[in-house]
């Protein structure tokens, strides 16, 4: 016997598109149309996003993955590192990126403290994004280290990314430096890499990496690498979104290419409205109610 299929399962069914940036808008991205642009050896954009207004701009210009990074904690919420970074500001600040897309993956970080006593932590807190923001995935920083974990949070059917290289959790221990120059430590990083495949994550961040090795890793494992400071040959690429635009104060890491300069169109409009209400030229007749 056979049925007729509804058209949304037959949407739910097909890839985003022949290609993940900008493909089709009908459903959301699945970590199943990341695997297939891998062995398309198709490369694809991620951009952390922390506001429902960014997120919608990210997710209408065709942004496949927006991770909620704990990168909040520096370019958000004001804090010096990562580290202070809450489960309820987490969860806050997912759930607004989540309302404002329509297409993209949204990825929540799970922050420091949220996952370190063990699997059932871990668990517990990649529960909550999942059903207080809606998020699709989550991340987490390790490979053996966190092995439980991942294991645990995919077991639930909650997909994860893996953080390796430098994981800014632990700055306070290993500083902010390349990762996996020696050959012990390129050798531990790959065989983190593989772990976290095998704990069943969908995809590997790689930070602050060297490019040689970075493109070691990608060739080594079947799901996607997604680069930060880790070369081109990664399968994808992902920047704060207050760096590439431009917004964040100060030096930017060597990695970063700006592609705007927020903090001059911002501060020169702030400059002007200031000057029009100072001049007594803001509001005009046309700003007015009658």
């Amino acid at each position: 016997m056979t049925h007729a299929v509804s058209p949304a399962r037959e949407a739910a069914a097909t890839p985003a598109g022949p290609s993940l940036y900008g493909g089709k808008s009908n459903r959301r991205v699945t970590i199943r149309d990341l695997a297939l642009a891998k062995e398309r050896g198709e490369k694809w954009p991620m951009l952390t996003a922390y506001d429902a207004m960014t997120a919608s701009v990210f997710d209408q210009s065709g942004i496949p993955v927006i991770l909620v990074g704990d990168s909040m904690g520096n370019c958000h919420l004001g804090y010096e590192t990562t580290v202070p970074v809450t489960m309820d500001e987490m969860t806050m600040l997912s759930a607004a990126v989540v309302r404002g897309t329509r297409r993209a993956l949204v990825v929540g970080d799970l922050p420091f403290g949220s996952y370190q006593e063990g699997a059932v932590q871990g668990l517990r807190s990649a529960t909550r994004l999942v059903k207080e923001a809606g998020v699709g995935a989550v991340k987490l920083e390790g490979g053996e280290r966190s092995l439980r974990q991942t294991e645990l949070i995919v077991q639930a059917g909650i997909p994860v990314m893996s953080h390796l290289g430098l994981t800014p959790q632990s700055v306070n221990a290993m500083g902010y430096r390349v990762q996996g120059r020696s050959d012990e430590d390129a050798h531990r990083l790959l065989r983190d890499a593989k772990a976290a495949q095998d704990a069943g994550a969908f995809a590997v961040v790689l930070e602050l990496v060297p490019a040689e090795l970075a493109a070691e890793v990608t060739r080594s494992l079947h799901i996607p690498t997604v680069g930060i400071g880790a070369g081109a040959d990664c399968d994808a690429q992902v920047l704060v979104w207050t760096d590439m635009m431009g917004l964040t104060e100060g030096k930017l890491p060597k990695f970063v290419k700006q592609y705007a300069d927020l903090r001059k169109t911002m501060g020169d409009a702030a400059r002007a409205f200031a000057e029009d209400v100072a001049g007594g030229s803001f509001p005009q007749e046309e700003h007015a109610f009658h």
